[in-house]
């Protein structure tokens, strides 16, 4: 779920693959369509308000009225903008049980109550649909099935019009149905969001693993191969050195191939292989598009830099477990966003921010690597720096970064210095 942001002058991306169902998104559309339902069926009451609420306490019309609308409308407004859904639609919901159970205290006359139905029966079925959608299941059940009863059971006293029997428990039973219809698709539909969020996460999950395999079978390949041509050389060199000239060849072999070992720790395979900053980048959208929550996506670039293979692989891997680790740790429905910088010929930097319950690094038990080993020392394996700043309640900011080589740079002032020597 991510916005993407590109500065000027930066490179226009192809539209990435959304990810077609997702928890969040499916929240969302049922929000907004419980809006539209709320609003219709309002709107579709007003006419029997209008010739029925002459026989009610003109204080009790104008606070419940008042308190519907108002409800209705924060429903209507959390629904646009994606917050404070369960808080109003829970709001509307319990509003409209106010209403149903002072109904009959607020007649003026019993005489005058209508026998057709009454004008709350109408918002019965938005007070059952709120409730579905920001009530756990059992509570849900209980308020679809309460609210239309209680209504019926009104409708057959005097205040409430006095109702035939039969027809309030068919009014009953067509609410409970409808209602009980509502519910049973939004469990659904949540239930298979949630299904997809999960394969997506253990998806990710493997790919992170594979990732890590994929690295440590490339570095054992290239120690391998110094191992066969170097060590090994050297100690069948050694083995055989009986002239002093042999043994001084043999310790010059040897140094090389401890310095063969050394340039391994610090340098990947094909570390020469260069990808454009602007893939990396790509791929981090796509990435944070299929993630069950939302992540702003924010492009800083004049012009894409040129990263070294396993630097891009390192900086993908360590955002997509960063990514992970928010979803697993923040919260639900916090702020969440990724900065990606590029500046200089090879530097750039990523930052993965969240607004979440945040940690304190250094109560993290050893055994748990995902911090660790998935992103500080992944990025301090592929010559970069990896930062951590969180506390418990403040959130929680990891920011990579790479920077330029300075091999040339500092080749070149050590050449002018043995010159100024000369």
């Amino acid at each position: 779920m991510a916005t993407t942001n590109q500065a000027a002058g930066q490179p226009a991306f192809g539209r990435p693959v959304r990810n077609p169902l997702s928890l969040l998104r499916v929240d969302a559309a049922i929000a907004r369509l419980a809006a539209v339902i709320g609003v219709a069926f309002f709107l579709q009451s007003i006419p029997l308000q209008l010739g029925q609420l002459g026989n009610m306490a003109p204080a009790w019309s104008i606070t419940i009225i008042a308190l519907l609308v108002a409800s209705l409308v924060a429903c209507v407004i959390a629904a646009i903008i994606k917050r404070g859904v369960r808080v109003t639609y829970v709001t509307f919901a319990a509003a409209y049980l106010i209403a149903l159970v002072s109904w009959p205290f607020a007649v003026l006359s019993e005489e005058a109550a209508p026998i057709d139905s009454y004008w709350l029966y109408f918002l019965l079925t938005i007070a059952t649909t709120m409730a579905s959608v920001a009530l756990e299941i059992p509570i849900a059940v209980v308020y679809t099935i309460g609210a239309p009863i209680l209504y019926g059971v009104i409708r057959v006293t005097p205040p409430g019009g006095g109702a035939d029997p039969v027809a309030a428990v068919l009014d009953s039973v067509y609410s409970m149905l409808l209602g009980g219809g509502i519910l049973i698709m939004i469990a659904v539909l949540r239930s298979a969001a949630s299904g997809v969020d999960t394969a997506q996460q253990n998806a990710l999950e493997r790919y992170s693993h594979a990732v890590r395999q994929h690295a440590t079978e490339a570095e054992r390949v290239q120690v391998d191969s110094i191992v066969h041509d170097s060590v090994l050389t050297t100690l069948l060199s050694a083995a055989r050195a009986f002239s002093p000239e042999a043994k001084t060849l043999a310790a010059t072999m040897a140094g090389n191939a401890i310095g063969h070992l050394r340039e391994a720790v610090t340098v990947a395979p094909d570390s020469e292989a260069t990808v454009s900053g602007e893939t990396v980048a790509k791929r981090i959208v796509t990435a944070a598009e299929s993630m069950s929550e939302r992540f702003e996506v924010r492009l800083f670039a004049e012009e894409w830099c040129d990263i070294p293979v396993h630097v891009a692989e390192a900086a993908y891997s360590a955002t997509v477990q960063a990514m992970v680790n928010s979803l697993q740790h923040a919260g639900a429905g916090v702020d969440r966003w990724i900065d990606v910088r590029s500046h200089g010929h090879q530097a750039f930097t990523i930052e993965i921010g969240d607004r979440g319950a945040g940690f304190d690094p250094h109560l993290i038990p050893t055994e748990r690597l995902g911090v660790r080993v998935s992103i500080l020392e992944r990025v301090a394996s592929a010559g970069g720096h990896a930062r951590i700043d969180t506390s418990p309640g403040e959130g929680t900011v990891i920011t990579l970064e790479w920077d330029a080589p300075v091999e040339d740079s500092a080749s070149e002032s050590e050449s002018l210095d043995v010159e100024e020597a000369r």
